[in-house]
């Protein structure tokens, strides 16, 4: 009887040491990863506001929570693996006269959304005092629904001023958020002249139908070849036949640290901060429209990499402007506007300067079938001398759904 309690004595022993070693490998592991997380160097600007945490290589369906959501996570469903009230985090860059239109839109992703919100803003620091002064003024049942943080703009300090004059002011900011936010997993990034007319959690959810390749998703440049832009000018490569648009792009953003990408430089595949750069080099005297271009030739030279939603999620005029050619909003209508080329600012296209002003106008609890919806319909009657006004109908069929589901 002695003889077998020294064996299990012995026996409790080792294991204690075994599992000891294990947990300090699988530590030094993560310690190792944390490293490799935070090699990219040294940004231009001041450093980031978030608090750093492990990056995670699943899918990025669950995003990464800041404290303010963090704290009491709800107990996964085994059947779902996902909280009950699962975030949808949003960046955005703004530079110059972007401040109004910029709130506009995150409004518009407020209005709608039923989950919790984080804005991730990049601003000029000129801007910052205008977006923490009017976000904190919003009432206090809007402010319980998102949480912000404010960044400055952020380039790699070798080349910041190139960066920074590439296309737009700070347009190609973008092309940066996966080395800057380092711990945030899963991200929508969409241009300042965006408006949702559909829950901000929808497009989120796209993120679950990524197969194990894909790592960002676009909406096409154009339906109508025939209208398209890069396959008619472009002098660079682009992805598919019509090339995409980045003004809405969902991000998942741990591939993207993670993958090697290949490319027409090297015979060797690139991490993301490898790439950009030599990129750039390369095609400077070749691209139009900056980091978008950019984001193109990427794609052409990894289509696997790329999920590709309709085109109902960035619509633009020039979905409408010749003539409807989204054959998906026909369909079911408009999810996201995106008013580029200045269109809520001018008279060239009154339909969709009228949706901007009638989120802009709206006041937070009035009643948005009457305050919102109704005179909107009413400002579309009187635009209908434009294709795109004539298009209208589009612009509310699902923003009425959007208004009673709330």
């Amino acid at each position: 009887m002695r003889c077998y309690l020294h064996v299990y004595l012995l026996s409790t022993v080792f294991t204690f040491f075994f599992l000891l070693y294990v947990y300090s490998q699988l530590d030094s592991t993560l310690e190792d990863r944390d490293e490799w997380a935070g090699r990219w160097g040294r940004i231009a600007g001041r450093s980031s506001h978030e608090g750093g945490h492990a990056l995670r290589k699943r899918p990025g369906v669950l995003g990464l929570r800041d404290r303010e959501w963090g704290q009491n996570r709800e107990k996964l469903s085994p059947a779902t693996r996902e909280p009950k009230n699962e975030r949808s985090d949003l960046a955005v860059v703004a530079c110059g006269p972007r401040l109004e239109e910029t709130l506009t839109m995150l409004k518009s992703a407020i209005l709608f959304s039923k989950k919790p919100l984080h804005f991730y803003i990049f601003a000029e620091d000129e801007l910052h005092d205008g977006f923490r002064t009017a976000l904190e003024m919003w009432p206090v049942a809007i402010r319980s629904k998102f949480t912000f943080t404010i960044y400055p703009i952020m380039f790699p300090e070798e080349n910041a001023s190139e960066w920074k004059k590439l296309f737009k002011p700070c347009a190609s900011q973008r092309l940066f958020l996966p080395l800057i936010l380092k711990q945030v997993d899963s991200l929508l990034y969409v241009d300042t002249d965006i408006l949702f007319l559909r829950p901000v959690e929808d497009l989120w959810g796209l993120l679950s139908q990524f197969n194990a390749s894909q790592l960002a998703a676009m909406a096409p440049e154009h339906e109508e070849p025939r209208i398209g832009w890069y396959n008619r000018f472009a002098r660079h490569p682009y992805y598919g036949k019509t090339g995409v648009n980045s003004g809405v792009m969902l991000m998942n953003m741990t591939r993207i640290r993670e993958r090697l990408f290949k490319n027409d430089m090297t015979a060797v595949a690139l991490r993301w901060e490898e790439i950009l750069m030599p990129l750039l080099q390369k095609y400077k005297l070749n691209i139009t429209w900056g980091d978008q271009d950019l984001l193109n030739i990427i794609f052409h030279h990894n289509p696997e990499s790329l999920y590709m939603f309709p085109c109902q999620w960035n619509y633009r005029p020039d979905h409408c402007i010749y003539g409807s050619n989204c054959q998906q909003a026909e369909e079911e209508g408009v999810f996201i506007l995106h008013g580029n080329r200045g269109v809520y600012h001018n008279d060239k296209q009154p339909a969709f300067r009228a949706v901007y002003e009638a989120v802009k106008q709206y006041s937070f609890g009035e009643n948005m079938e009457t305050s919102l919806l109704q005179p909107l319909e009413a400002e579309l009657q009187t635009t209908t001398q434009t294709y795109c006004g004539r298009s209208s109908h589009l612009f509310t069929k699902k923003l009425k759904e959007s208004i009673r589901s709330v």
